[in-house]
């Protein structure tokens, strides 16, 4: 599998990412999906910026919905997650830390207008790039603000700035864009607008076969289950097997959940599943 830099650079010979409009030959991948191996296994990690989150003021409402939405259209697996206040060395750390490690880098929060907006100079800083005033994300703010009769200030202009040779990713909620530099993907934090953008983004990135999942659920211990399930898991090593318990009505239970990219070995490790709960009394069933 290539790291990040090197896949980023496979791409690069293939497509310019230029902003605004979709050209389906400039993005990786757009044309290619059929001939991707399905044994390609295509990560990315998301930094989620913001002092809101660590003081637990506000709760985060985009990384479900970003793993999810890279998984089923774009066939990446969201592998690492972290979570960084509004300092820049720590930003810098975490980009260029996942980066290296992994083929696509997401983050949310930091690109507004107020002082500790700081993730454009943050990922500058990681790659060595001026911090720039970008064109196109100028014109587009200028544009919109005299049409609404808003004051054109420095606040507002600073969500144009980008890391020198980056851009743009399309916000289709606000006129202020995200931005891309090589395998990292720069979006707002304001969930709305971040949904909106990985949306945008997940048809035209390049990745491998999309994870299934199959659940099975009944009213028995995880305790109960666990030597045959270590069993299950030992015979089906290539698939994903988490034991998640859960309390109800006076009675615990447990949510088998099943992953992997080839449903019909879903399918045999989930009937061995089910087997294992009906001979400790239980009934499987497809949720709680």
């Amino acid at each position: 599998m290539w790291c990040g830099r090197d896949l980023y650079e496979k791409r690069r010979a293939l497509f310019r990412f230029e902003t605004l409009s979709y050209h389906p030959e400039t993005f990786p991948g757009a044309q290619n999906r059929d001939t991707m191996s399905e044994e390609k296994i295509v990560t990315a990690a998301l930094i989620i910026i913001g002092n809101e989150i660590l003081s637990g003021r506000i709760q985060d409402a985009n990384l479900s919905y970003i793993a999810t939405k890279l998984n089923d259209e774009a066939g990446i697996r969201l592998t690492e997650a972290r979570v960084v206040p509004d300092i820049e060395a720590e930003i810098v750390d975490a980009v260029n830390a996942m980066r290296a490690k992994h083929d696509y880098v997401f983050t949310t929060g930091g690109i507004g207008p107020t002082h500790d907006d700081i993730t454009a100079e943050a990922v500058a800083k990681a790659f060595g790039r001026r911090l720039v005033r970008h064109p196109e994300a100028y014109r587009r703010l200028v544009e919109q603000f005299e049409k609404r009769g808003l004051e054109i200030n420095e606040a507002r202009l600073r969500m144009t700035n980008t890391p020198e040779g980056a851009t743009l990713v399309e916000n289709g909620i606000s006129v202020a864009p995200g931005f891309q530099v090589e395998n990292v993907y720069v979006m707002a934090g304001v969930p709305q607008v971040a949904h909106a953008m990985i949306d945008w983004l997940a048809p035209r990135l390049e990745g491998g076969k999309p994870v299934r999942s199959k659940t099975l659920v009944c009213s028995i211990g995880e305790g109960n289950m666990a030597e045959g399930l270590t069993a299950i898991q030992h015979r089906y090593s290539e698939i994903d097997i988490g034991s998640y318990p859960f309390y109800e009505t006076g009675n615990y239970g447990t949510s088998i959940v099943l992953r992997h990219t080839d449903e019909a070995l879903l399918e045999r490790a989930g009937d061995e599943v089910a087997e294992l709960m009906r001979s400790l009394g239980g009934e499987p069933r497809d949720k709680i």
